[in-house]
């Protein structure tokens, strides 16, 4: 059947013509009185096959309503205005849309795209980071340079400047050191990051930082005079991580000034009123994410008492930044799977504001009230409003799929053989056939966690939990929301520390009758993918097994990955042979699917053409399935078409090769 052709529903159970009617909210933007929420909302377009984003209000007491085409909205300080980016031509650029009335008009003409505004104080000027041309080379040549974006949407829903506009795209790419591509942008060719102020009034903009570094987002200081960002100004940043807080004049024409020492690797920093804040981790890039308020004299980190990670949100880690609700500062952090928002009152700990099982994607305050973007069992993403002195949020939207009945996933408990206990979740029909088929769902990377809630991508749990089969999710050890000592618990031990963790679970699922141990398979992306890998090749439980965009060999993946150099040293030092599936192929027996983004910069396709070649040698079932220009995350930005073909190419297999899973 052709992508986009409308499936016969087998049941009210959600099905595979389901991944193209999700729309998913991001970016809530609560307006300063508190009174609204502008947001975008990401949808599909069948027929071109791609993502489209909008603006979207919603008001407490009305149905929410679209606004304009565009994302990342962005209100003024008067609460008159919202600033968002659009595509012109190819390239993000700033729009303002006049809320009392009129159309939306440009801002910007970035030649290669601008990036989400920050207003100033005084709502006169609008700041952001973007992407900035790259100066010659030392050996004179013209500078020809590709997209900062690739191929695939950015996760604002817009594509970033065709930086090779009027350049020869064919001059050759010089490479002096190890960060010369990005997973999503490919071969950087001399792009930077930096930061633009953009006056309103004239639309006059201003470069104010430059260099040979990348700027992170910026925060305007309270005065209007300076902007914080984070950056990694070091010589050698490509040896190893680094990253601190500056400030540097909005007016242009002064050399950033460093705040953090080099103990600290600074990941983001904003100011809060008057405090300045920053999340970084201490001493390596190995351990939880802390908050720290910086002053005059130094860093000091910010009590939680929490032993929990700081999401403060990317793409595939939910999160959000941190911000003021009243005087008090809310921040993200995850807990046992989900990313939930804290608040910090004055002299006291954190405590969990959101107390539900749900995922935080976004949030955005005013005054005594916060709107935030929540995953949800029922949901792959609503907006919900807390008001002053309440204790349970408001929901302002409903973008789930109303008619799909939904199985729940259950939160389990499970003990390895040392004696740890790893959570999961369980999706089932109650009223399935006991002992049945059990697919294995292995998280990415590996410090990722699985949550209860639902997601626009893995409608595979819910089809074949339809079909018989019983689906479980383990968060095992490395993963995030459990402690920090529990987070590092794998770090130089991929496949020897975790194992485990899996098995014992499975095993538990034998033993009460749910799992029939002669219809297992596992399935999994990223380090889920290694894991998919290890675990045939180290065992003969499984019948079938899926790998998405997998590690296979650590060494050659070192070398070749955009974050190679960080895997090698600080992730999984060591053996690195000893640690790779690709050592220990020659028992794999499972019957193999592979699929890969042809455009993976983090986890190269590379890594399953070994995989492939080594099952293929030996006469082990296997197929590879390559996805034209998608990167590591095309699961979640990547081509609707893309996202349809992965979950139904793996339910096919699975059935093919479990035998009788049929209900």
């Amino acid at each position: 059947m052709p992508y986009g052709a409308v499936m016969q529903r087998e049941s009210p159970r959600i099905g595979l013509d389901d991944v193209h009617r999700f729309a998913v909210p991001s970016d809530p933007a609560l307006r300063p009185d508190g009174g609204a929420v502008a947001y975008t909302l990401t949808t599909v377009d069948v027929e071109a096959d791609e993502n489209r984003a909008e603006v979207w209000l919603a008001v407490p007491g009305a149905e929410p309503r679209r606004l304009a085409r565009g994302s990342a909205p962005r209100w003024s300080p008067d609460g008159r205005t919202l600033a968002f980016l659009r595509p012109v031509d190819g390239k993000p650029q700033l729009h303002l849309l006049p809320m009392d009335g009129g159309e939306p008009h440009p801002l910007t003409s970035a030649p290669l795209g601008a990036g989400p505004a920050r207003w100033s104080p005084d709502g006169t000027r609008l700041a952001y980071a973007g992407p900035a041309a790259p100066q010659p080379d030392p050996h004179g040549t013209r500078p020809a340079y590709a997209s900062p974006a690739g191929p695939e949407p950015d996760p604002h829903g817009t594509r970033l400047a065709d930086a090779g506009e009027g350049l020869d795209p064919n001059a050759p790419v010089v490479i002096d050191r190890l960060d010369y591509k990005a997973d999503g942008a490919g071969l950087l060719r001399g792009i930077t990051t930096h930061l633009f102020v953009v006056d309103v009034a004239s639309g006059k903009s201003t470069q104010v930082t430059e260099g040979d570094f990348h700027a992170g987002e910026p925060s305007w200081s309270p005065d209007g005079t300076r902007l914080a960002f984070a950056a990694d100004l070091e010589p050698d940043r490509d040896l190893r991580p680094g990253g601190a807080a500056y400030t540097v004049l909005a007016s242009g024409g002064g050399e950033p000034e460093r705040l953090t020492g080099p103990d600290l690797l600074c990941g983001g920093v904003w100011w809060l009123g008057e405090r300045l804040v920053a999340a970084a981790q201490k001493g390596g890039p190995v351990g939880h994410v802390r908050l720290f308020e910086l002053g005059p004299g130094g860093a000091a980190e910010i009590e939680t008492g929490l032993d929990r990670n700081v999401m403060t949100g990317h793409p595939g880690y939910p999160g959000a930044s941190p911000a003021l609700l009243g005087g008090d500062l809310v921040f993200c952090a995850r807990d046992g799977g989900c990313s939930h928002l804290y608040r910090i009152p004055g002299g006291a700990l954190a405590t969990k504001i959101v107390p539900e099982e749900v995922s935080v994607a976004g949030a955005s305050s005013a005054g005594e009230r916060v709107a935030y973007v929540a995953a949800t069992p029922h949901s792959a993403g609503e907006i919900f409003l807390l008001e002053p002195g309440e204790t349970t949020a408001r929901r302002l939207t409903g973008h789930a799929l109303a008619d799909a009945d939904l199985y729940l996933p259950e939160r389990r408990t499970f003990t390895a053989p040392d004696g740890t206990l790893v959570e999961g979740f369980v999706w089932r029909d109650e009223n399935a056939a006991t002992p049945g088929p059990l697919l294995l769902d292995v998280h990415g990377g590996p410090h990722n966690a699985w949550a209860p809630v639902l997601d626009n991508f893995r409608v595979y749990r819910q089809i074949l939990a339809a079909r018989g089969w019983t689906v479980l999710a383990i968060n095992p050890r490395a993963s995030d929301g459990y402690g920090e000592a529990f987070y590092t618990a794998a770090v130089g031990a991929w496949g020897l520390a975790d194992t485990q963790d899996f098995l014992a679970a499975v095993d538990t699922l034998i033993a009460e009758g749910v799992a029939d141990p002669e219809r297992l398979a596992v399935t999994g992306y990223s380090y889920g993918g290694y894991m998919t890998c290890w675990l045939t090749a180290t065992t003969d439980r499984f019948k079938a097994a899926v790998s998405g965009g997998p590690v296979t060999d650590l060494t050659s993946m070192s070398g070749t990955s955009d974050m190679g150099l960080l895997l090698k040293a600080y992730e999984c030092p060591g053996d690195l042979a000893a640690q790779s599936p690709l050592t220990h192929v020659g028992e794999v027996t499972a019957p193999t699917l592979l699929l890969h983004g042809e455009s993976d910069d983090r986890c190269p396709v590379g890594q399953s053409e070994q995989w492939f070649a080594a099952l293929r040698e030996r006469r082990v079932p296997v197929r590879l399935v390559r996805y034209p220009g998608a990167s590591h995350l095309f699961q979640g930005g990547g081509r609707p078409s893309h996202r349809y073909d992965y979950n139904e190419r793996m339910i096919a297999w699975l059935e093919q090769w479990v035998s009788g899973s049929r209900s």
